[in-house]
């Protein structure tokens, strides 16, 4: 079995038209939390991939990009305390083709 690691993607990009292209593209690695924020399953191959998508889009000297490494993903149940708006956990199921 290939092992996931379960990640926390956050940015900062100053330009709207790079935000909207990483926003797009981070849709396709993981699932939206809020703005700017994702939670991420990924492979070490994804996260690889994920990594040089991401540098082919933002310009180093004035975005921002986090990627936190929360551990094994069939072992992590993240604790999330939310202020505000009620959070909604991230639920994993099996989609039928």
């Amino acid at each position: 079995m290939i092992e996931e690691r379960l990640y926390v993607v956050t940015y900062d990009i100053a330009d709207e038209k790079r935000w909207r292209r990483v926003f797009k593209l981070m849709h396709g690695y993981g699932r939206w939390l809020q703005l700017s924020v994702f939670q991420c399953r990924l492979t070490a191959r994804r996260r690889v991939e994920l990594a040089l998508r991401l540098e082919e889009i933002i310009r180093t000297d004035h975005d921002h990009v986090l990627i936190l490494d929360l551990g094994p993903a069939d072992k992590i149940d993240p604790r999330v305390e939310s202020l505000g708006k009620t959070f909604q956990p991230v639920q994993r199921s099996a989609v039928v083709i």
